[in-house]
């Protein structure tokens, strides 16, 4: 089953990079709150025939799911208000941050230490999105700070995933989420934004693509697969976003790709690949005990 749930997290992953490309094209138009608010509710009644007959509901369940949805709220705003102010390799790179941040939020909350591989391939992925985002060079922008936020916050709703959401109906507790982030979003665009900034001719195509790929089913399956894997190794596949953000990019907008760029993605995948290797227990009880 977790072999079942990390290929999982990789198509979340490929989803997610895709809809990378849809989220750049609204970022230009300058909407960030109404624009969430209409892909998370729009995510939400997508689902809603899928979960209408699995609905369950319970005071802790109704708080993780205002928990979840709370952290999506501000990691979702905090990126799409940073990557109006910055590149977007910057924003990839500093975005891919909560890869290391995941297993910090694990040590020091619940005192978990992670295999020394793990923190391999962290090491190893960090180093790699870098190269990929960045080109080897990281120029600071003005909306960096508010990506490095949101990096935080994207960590945060792994580990609550990973720890919580696993206890209820993964098309429940999705739902749920969705439901908050977009009301949150949508309260926040009233005091903060003008209806002016979000012309919903231009950026519609970017709401149906990211609410129907990105949150409807993105976020839904991640929420299933992450009750059958470890946060840190969740984190480490979703890395892999950045990965097929620039294969998107080339795809779909014609960017090209340098050679270090290509590197990265090589990178990104071998941490990926070395944080998942284990030793089987019996080939560990064999092996010779170091004095």
């Amino acid at each position: 089953m977790r072999f079942k749930a990390d290929l999982t997290l990789f198509l979340v992953a490929l989803l997610w990079g895709s809809a990378f490309v849809a989220q750049r094209v609204a970022g230009q138009e300058g909407s960030v709150y109404f624009f969430n608010a209409a892909r998370f509710l729009l995510g939400a009644a997508l689902l809603l025939p899928f979960a209408r007959k699995r609905l369950t509901f319970s005071k802790p369940q109704g708080l993780w799911m205002l928990a979840g949805g709370g952290v999506l709220f501000i990691a979702s705003a905090l990126q799409q208000a940073g990557i109006r102010y910055t590149t977007a390799g910057n924003a990839g790179f500093i975005t891919s941050l909560y890869v290391v941040l995941v297993p910090l939020l694990l040590l020091v909350g619940w005192r978990e230490r992670p295999h020394w591989l793990v923190f391999a391939g962290l090491v190893l992925a960090i180093l790699g999105a870098f190269l990929l985002s960045t080109g080897g060079k990281l120029h600071l922008q003005p909306g960096d700070g508010l990506e490095f936020a949101g990096s935080f916050f994207w960590a945060l709703h792994v580990v609550i995933l990973g720890k919580f959401a696993k206890r209820y109906d993964p098309l429940s507790f999705s739902l749920g989420q969705f439901v908050v982030a977009g009301l949150l979003n949508f309260l926040a665009g009233l005091f903060l934004e003008s209806f002016g900034l979000f012309d919903l001719e231009l950026v519609l195509g970017a709401v149906i693509y990211t609410a129907i790929v990105s949150i409807g089913v993105g976020y839904t399956l991640q929420v299933w697969a992450q009750r059958h894997t470890p946060p840190t190794d969740a984190a480490l596949i979703l890395s892999l976003e950045s990965v097929f953000a620039v294969l998107s990019g080339w795809l779909v907008l014609g960017e090209r790709l340098v050679w270090i760029q290509i590197a990265g993605c090589f990178l990104i995948l071998s941490g990926v690949v070395l944080a998942q290797i284990r030793l089987p227990r019996e080939i560990k009880a064999k092996l010779p005990e170091v004095a």
